[in-house]
């Protein structure tokens, strides 16, 4: 055999074992867990807090005495097709309700609990508030309007959350589970899940969607919110009948593939997102003179510190620099965010950009959603020491060790 056909076999095998390796990762286990929880844990911030600081305002924005009436509201739902549940009636105890209801869905998801529901809750809030008035806000919401759904479909609760700690005292006290061989057979995950059925059904059917949004059918949001629903009882079921299973195998790897798909997802947005922006730029005469950045410091409405952005807007070679800088790297992000080196570079560039957007210009909600949306390329090593720093781990003593199976 020659030693070209030699070299041949040799890089095949190498291609087929890394298609192996890949594939199996990508089938058997979550992918990028620690990235998952801090979107999660950002997103949920981001959006919890901007609702919490808008309190005062809540009515004015998104409720009663809003400029976008409902029936305004209620017309451009019919042509986008969007869902909220704030279009299903007017009276202030539902958007009180509804309002309310969003912080602490929030306040949840940040927590973990029961993430695979307050995901798809997340979801629900987030589009029905942000629905209700859709020329509020800025261009944070539309990126948190993205990964609410992209959130609904990953495993984010996978580490630091409280569903992580829930599943690691079971392993280490088996003792404490009503069923020690049924891990999914806790009462409160059932009656939440019956609870949701319930409001479900009633929402389909009670009449109280004036707007088909829950109308019958293959594309429309009646059909996302069953699938969720049946396939979190499929789950569930397949766990109590056999947890070691095929079929729960399956439905696990699935899930698996689905997570891995929806990060893809993420990242990819996030990539499109800083493409967009830098090639608009690139056409704009003032990021082309280098002088974009001078005239938002001197605007009322994003001048927050006065003489902070007079220093800053006071050195035109600064601001020259920082004008072409941030296209240089929304323009090379795509780009280079895969080779590893470059990528953390340009994540504490673009961080650092969105920390002095949220000082300069008064936009901290904003500039949260992108920071949380730049985490997905965050490197793990990073992630675990800032979790071993943020709540570091007692040691075990010798009265504390578990007793060996022997005793």
């Amino acid at each position: 055999m020659s030693v070209q056909r030699m070299s041949v076999l040799t890089v095949r095998a190498r291609i087929n074992d890394r298609l192996t390796t890949g594939w199996t990762a990508f089938t058997g286990r979550p992918l990028a867990p620690y990235q998952a929880a801090v979107v999660r844990i950002g997103f949920a911030l981001c959006f919890g807090g901007f609702l919490l600081r808008e309190w005062p305002n809540r009515r004015v924005l998104y409720g009663d005495r809003s400029a976008w009436s409902l029936d305004l509201a209620r017309q451009m739902l019919t042509n986008t097709h969007a869902f909220t549940v704030l279009a299903w009636s007017g009276d202030r105890w539902w958007f009180e309700t509804v309002y309310t209801t969003a912080i602490a869905v929030s306040v949840l998801l940040l927590l973990g609990w029961r993430t695979r529901t307050m995901s798809v809750l997340f979801m629900v809030c987030v589009l029905s508030i942000q629905n209700r008035s859709v020329l509020v806000g800025d261009g944070g919401d539309n990126v948190v309007h993205l990964m609410a759904i992209y959130l609904a479909f990953t495993r984010c609760g996978t580490v630091w959350s409280l569903d992580a700690r829930r599943r690691r005292l079971h392993r280490e006290h088996p003792e404490r589970l009503e069923h020690p061989e049924r891990p999914d057979g806790d009462r409160t995950g059932v009656a939440l899940w019956a609870a949701l059925g319930l409001l479900l059904g009633y929402a389909q059917f009670s009449g109280i969607d004036t707007q088909g949004m829950l109308d019958p059918g293959l594309y429309t949001w009646s059909t996302v919110f069953w699938a969720f629903w049946l396939l979190a009882a499929v789950w569930w079921w397949l766990g109590r009948r056999d947890p070691q299973g095929e079929p729960r195998a399956l439905m696990d790897a699935l899930g698996d593939m689905l997570h891995n798909c929806a990060m893809l997802v993420v990242a990819v947005e996030v990539c499109l997102i800083y493409a967009t922006a830098g090639w608009y730029k690139i056409q704009g005469s003032l990021w082309q003179g280098g002088s974009a950045i001078y005239f938002p410091l001197h605007l009322d409405y994003f001048d927050p510190w006065p003489a902070l952005s007079n220093v800053l807007a006071g050195h035109l070679v600064l601001v020259f620099l920082v004008t072409y800088s941030t296209v240089i790297v929304q323009v090379a992000f795509p780009f280079l965010v895969f080779n590893r080196r470059i990528k953390n570079v340009l994540l504490v560039l673009t961080i650092t950009e969105h920390l002095a957007i949220a000082v300069m210009l008064g936009l901290p909600f904003f500039s949260l959603a992108m920071v949380a949306a730049d985490a997905v390329f965050l490197p793990t090593p990073f992630l675990l020491w800032i979790g071993r720093t943020l709540a570091p781990r007692p040691a075990r003593t010798p009265q504390s060790a578990p007793a060996s199976p022997a005793t």
